[in-house]
């Protein structure tokens, strides 16, 4: 396959074409619930054709770096913030023990992991935190004989299940059923089982992956990738424990101190990127002083983190272009009224699965959870109530239909950071994941036909 840059920029320059062609159109903005801006569902009109010309094109990549900031620097202070823990060696200590612990039954960390990955996105809503997650996990999933793609699925797999279950998700759910005028959180129990079920799916196709290139070290998609890090880690568990020195303790207790402040300050306080990303540089400056580093020491480890996740932070910014495109040639309004008045015509259960893929394309434009919803959801709402779809149902397709192509599009912000993060190729994640956005896709249509046939409500 080609280069991601060729991809995404293949991706704007069709967008871009496109604007000559589809009629340029928008709907009104409202006021939506908790002070957000949403549509209003019976305003849809034409409006005056603007393409994207050639002069215009020149500054869609640059306009997305910045659109797309929050992101390109987070990935920017997540890269910095964990390469002065690896300088501090506290990570090296940490991973030596618990491969030691785990070497016997190392397997088991890909349920255990995955499931608690799942448990939090799934009551916070914070797919995001994967992020967090991939470097913290990497050593030790290498050092245990698996690779690169098997501790990023765990991540990516775990937080976008949680994500997309949504069981008490305030993103999607939560915001998704306010717009459709549903009870907050109504209808659990169907929710409990697409998490069970899904998470369950993804666990098994995660070790199935992972005992093959336990077996095979060749047979990884990331085995010449990952050369590095085997080196880096070959010796983690095997040869003589190692022992933190009293600062490296100290500085292992401060590193805790601040993931306790993160997981409140998401919580309780709505942190994201931005809070998140303040709160790691201050993280490695004191771990990293705590440590014995010295300031040139701490500088030139952000440096190399930094330079680590580059290509990864210019890819966000290069997926957000795509978007740039279509706002601009004002046809992204257009491209979801057709979509959705393409599912006005069918029966009842196979609108609701309509409803489910219209969402799956939609997500390609707009990778917002919440921001697909308030676009989304007040024209599926009133639309399901025409069709006879439920409008539980109707939330539930838009769940089902946003959340897992988080992990599968590249124009999906986050998840090419991860990405990026774990040191994976978009086209290999691509050759591994595929089969499983699959599986997830055959039970989301089950669902949803199963959730309009009893009439779920």
């Amino acid at each position: 396959m080609p280069h991601i840059y060729v991809i995404l920029f293949v991706f704007s320059a069709l967008a871009a074409i496109t604007t000559y062609f589809i009629p340029a159109g928008e709907f009104n903005r409202v006021p939506g619930p908790e002070g957000r801006t949403t549509i209003d569902p019976n305003s849809f009109h034409h409006v005056e054709q603007t393409p994207v010309g050639i002069t215009d094109f020149l500054t869609v990549i640059p306009r997305g770096l910045i659109d797309a900031g929050e992101v390109v620097f987070f990935t920017f202070i997540i890269g910095g913030m964990f390469m002065v823990l690896r300088r501090t060696g506290i990570i090296e200590v940490a991973v030596d023990k618990l491969a030691r612990k785990f070497s016997h039954k190392s397997i088991m960390l890909i349920p255990v992991l995955t499931t608690v990955f799942a448990i939090i996105a799934t009551l916070i809503g914070t797919a995001e935190l994967s992020l967090v997650y991939i470097p913290v996990i990497m050593p030790l999933i290498i050092a245990l004989g698996y690779d690169s793609i098997t501790a990023a699925a765990i991540a990516l797999c775990g937080t976008v299940v949680g994500f997309t279950a949504g069981v008490l998700n305030p993103i999607n759910t939560g915001l998704g059923q306010k717009l459709s005028d549903l009870p907050v959180f109504s209808g659990i129990e169907l929710r409990l089982i697409v998490f069970i079920v899904t998470v369950t799916a993804a666990i098994l196709f995660i070790i199935r992956y992972a005992r093959k290139v336990k077996k095979d070290p060749t047979r990884s998609l990331v085995y010449e990738d990952d050369m590095e890090k085997r080196a880096l880690y070959k010796s983690v568990g095997k040869a003589e424990a190692i022992s933190a020195t009293a600062r490296q303790k100290w500085a292992a207790v401060a590193a805790l101190v601040f993931f306790v402040i993160l997981v409140y300050g998401v919580i309780s306080k709505g942190w994201f990127m931005v809070e998140m990303a303040g709160l790691f540089i201050i993280m490695g400056i004191v771990v990293g002083m705590i440590a014995g580093l010295k300031l040139g020491e701490l500088c030139e480890a952000f440096t190399q983190g930094f330079k680590d996740v580059l290509m990864g932070a210019f890819i966000v910014g290069l997926a957000r272009a795509v978007a740039v495109v279509l706002e601009d040639g004002n046809i992204m309004d257009t491209m979801v009224h057709t979509l959705g008045s393409l599912v006005g015509d069918l029966p009842p259960a196979l609108a609701a699965v309509g409803m489910y893929v219209v969402q799956v394309f939609i997500n390609f434009i707009i990778s917002s959870g919440s921001g697909q919803a308030l676009v989304t959801m007040p024209i599926m709402a009133p639309l399901a109530d025409m069709v006879g779809v439920t409008r539980q149902t109707a939330v539930l397709a838009y769940q089902l239909g946003d959340g897992f192509t988080h992990i599968f599009y590249p124009t999906s912000g986050y998840f090419m950071a991860a990405l990026a993060i774990a040191g994976v190729q978009w086209q290999k994640w691509i050759r591994f994941f595929f089969p499983l956005f699959l599986i997830w896709a055959g039970i989301s249509v089950v669902t949803l036909v199963i959730a309009q046939l009893i009439g779920w409500s």
